[in-house]
This record gives C-alpha cells, sequence and structure tokens, in this order.
C-alpha cells in the first residue's frame, strides 16, 4: 500500500470514513529517545505496563485492543480495531537528524507492528507526514530488507 503525497486532512478524513481508529503522533520538538516513548504514551493511550523501551512498545504495537475508540465505526459488534488503525507520525524530521540510530529503531519497530497486523488483519497502516510538506513513506508498504539485530533499552 503506498499513499500518493498529499495533504494530511484529507488522508486522516478518508482513514477514520473507513471505518480506521486514527491517532496522530505529533513528534514536534522531540529529541531523544525518552521523549518520543512520552509522546507515543500520550497518543496511543498506552497502557502502564508500557516501559519506555523498544521491546514494550513493539509488544504494545502488536496488542492495540486498550487503544480508546478502536474499531469506532467499524459496524455493529465489530470488535475493537475491526476497521484497522492508522497511525500518522507528523514533524518526524527534526527527531530523525537528530538520532538517527534511534529513529531508525523507531521506524523498524513501527515495519514490525505493521506486519503483524497485515496478516490476521484488521490492518495498522503508519503514515510518515510532515504537516508542510504532506506524508511522507508509509509504513504500510511492503518492508525494506529487513536487518535482525536486537534493540537496546
Amino acid at each position: 500500500m503506498s499513499l500518493d503525497p498529499q495533504p494530511l486532512a484529507p488522508a486522516l478524513e478518508a482513514a477514520a470514513a473507513a471505518g480506521r481508529t486514527v491517532v496522530r503522533l505529533d513528534l514536534s520538538g522531540v529529541r531523544g529517545k525518552a521523549e518520543l516513548m512520552r509522546r507515543c504514551g500520550d497518543a496511543l493511550r498506552l497502557p502502564e505496563w508500557v516501559g519506555g523501551n523498544w521491546d514494550a512498545l513493539a509488544d504494545a504495537l502488536r496488542d492495540l485492543s486498550w487503544l480508546p475508540g478502536a474499531g469506532a465505526g467499524a459496524g455493529a459488534g465489530a470488535g475493537p480495531g475491526a476497521g484497522g488503525w492508522l497511525l500518522a507520525v507528523s514533524q518526524w524530521r527534526g527527531y530523525a537528524g537528530a538520532r538517527p540510530g534511534e529513529w531508525e529503531t523507531f521506524v523498524e519497530v513501527l515495519e514490525e507492528a505493521v506486519g503483524f497486523w497485515r496478516e490476521p488483519g484488521p490492518e495498522l497502516v503508519v503514515v510518515l507526514a510532515d504537516t508542510d510538506t504532506g506524508p511522507g513513506p508509509v509504513a504500510g508498504a511492503p518492508p525494506r530488507t529487513p536487518r535482525l539485530k536486537r534493540r537496546r533499552g
């Protein structure tokens, strides 16, 4: 799946109209992992058990049943996330530039989550966007050749 460059608002509206739970993660001003994890926790309303490390974030993104509003508009009797999820990550370039290694690990965590939800469904799509330049690469696209490495902390 890919998304041609366009303003972010129409993509979010289309996702909501399709029954997806839409979550926005604004990374403006984020320059380190601790702040990234805090922003993820706030935007995704992560459960308290999610620690400030990559593995805990990866585990949480494979669950999503706790995400408030999951599956809203997906039809009567639909369970959490029945319409899928769209995570729009905006203003990410500053963090990516300040902490390229951490950014790479964060993208790997997102790609793993997208891959996890691809098979069982409903689908998770992640859009990297800057409000002034429109969406960037979509994590719902087939992942790059995986580079397996152990995440730290």
